[in-house]
């Protein structure tokens, strides 16, 4: 199952967006127009969705609704997300869920539900506040979607949004886990601990997902031979590589060697290969030689062909859009206005469809639009 269609109004950057998505969306803009936050709205639902989690919590770990609610929000403020899903791209939805969250105006400013919908096939199956509701303000500051005893008839939904991933990894954290105090973060976004995660996976999952990878490392990393998985005497997992050497066996390497480059695509290689539910790819380019980014859509898109699972990637990176397979219909542009970051579909700027016909890149065709403009931010030579 896959979002087909996304509509938040007053959601961070956003004012209002109202757009169709496909088994890729590629993000494109400059930096601060909002691509981590449209990211954010699909990790919301998740949160809501997820056990122990629910409104309230989500709202709280953004740092409360006034943090959530676009600046540009005003006559009508109310923080308001609706998604369609669809079992495959191009197909009728089969679900939509829609929520809008108030704030109370006074007490403890608690974040509660305006309305929450759901449908079924076109069919409305739900409805808040309903007359329960009415006559319990406090059930409006949970939504059914996060309560067992209440989503029996729409669980498929909550079991959707909570199986989506989010992944950024940070290789000092991967490298350096204790080095970093404080509690970890829900769903370790950052891959804190990544390592934990691929030794519990199954062993023989484990072992196919890592000789793929090596596969890959092969090509990608000079002299990499074998890829590993093995645990140290005190039973902590590592992944362990060994390259071709002047020496007859070679020499090894465990990941607090391996360069950052390779530590992200490990990391992006596994995560492609676990689950089918949507992947969010936040700049997957970092780190990362350029030729192998190029590579990335088409690698992408065989994995896909097996999992039919949704990718959402943003990205600065020209390379990354050269591959000409990509369409303008699953490339979106972010631009900043003073009402608000608007969000449109490549292929329905008329500049960028005519270039895409003749046969240019998205990286051609797109990113001139996504560069800042001079009479607004200035270049940064022009500072020093």
């Amino acid at each position: 199952m896959i979002i087909s269609h996304v509509r938040v109004k007053n959601w961070r950057n956003f004012g209002d967006v109202n757009v169709k998505l496909g088994n890729r969306a590629f993000l494109v803009g400059p930096n601060a127009c909002g691509k981590s936050n449209f990211l954010d709205v699909f990790r919301f639902l998740r949160d809501i969705a997820k056990a122990g989690g629910g409104l309230q919590k989500a709202v709280q770990d953004r740092g409360g609704l006034s943090k959530i609610r676009c600046l540009a929000a005003r006559r009508y403020p109310d923080v308001e997300i609706e998604v369609e899903l669809a079992a495959n791209q191009g197909e009728t939805p089969l679900w939509k869920y829609a929520i809008g969250i108030k704030q109370e105006v006074s007490g403890y400013r608690r974040p509660f539900l305006a309305y929450e919908r759901i449908w079924r096939n076109g069919s409305e199956i739900r409805n808040r506040p309903n007359d329960d509701d009415q006559k319990d303000k406090e059930r409006l500051t949970q939504t059914h979607l996060e309560q067992i005893g209440a989503n029996q008839e729409f669980r498929e939904i909550s079991r959707f949004f909570e199986s989506i991933l989010y992944m950024h990894l940070v290789p000092q954290l991967l490298r350096n886990p204790d080095a970093f105090s404080g509690p970890g973060i829900p769903g370790d976004p950052f891959g804190r601990n990544f390592l934990e995660r691929v030794a519990k996976t199954p062993e023989r999952t484990r072992n196919a997902r890592l000789r793929k990878i090596q596969k890959a490392l092969v090509q990608a990393v000079p002299q990499l031979k074998e890829l590993t998985h093995v645990k140290d005497e005190s039973g902590i997992p590592h992944l362990e590589a060994k390259y071709k050497h002047w020496r007859y066996e070679g020499a090894k390497q465990r990941e607090e060697q391996f360069s950052d480059g390779t530590l992200r695509l490990i990391a992006l290689l596994w995560c492609l290969m676990e689950g089918e539910a949507p992947l969010l790819l936040e700049e997957p380019e970092l780190s990362l030689n350029a030729a192998i980014v190029r590579e990335l859509p088409a690698v992408i898109y065989r994995l896909q062909k097996v999992r039919n699972r949704q990718v959402i990637i943003s990205t600065h990176s020209a390379d990354l859009l050269t591959d000409k397979a990509i369409g303008g219909e699953e490339s979106l542009l972010l631009k900043p206005d003073t009402e608000g970051t608007n969000v449109q579909v490549a292929s329905n700027i008329p500049q960028v469809r005519t270039l895409l016909e003749e046969g240019f890149s998205v990286a051609d065709a797109l990113m001139p639009h996504a560069e800042p403009k001079k009479e607004l931010q200035g270049y940064l030579f022009d500072v020093f």
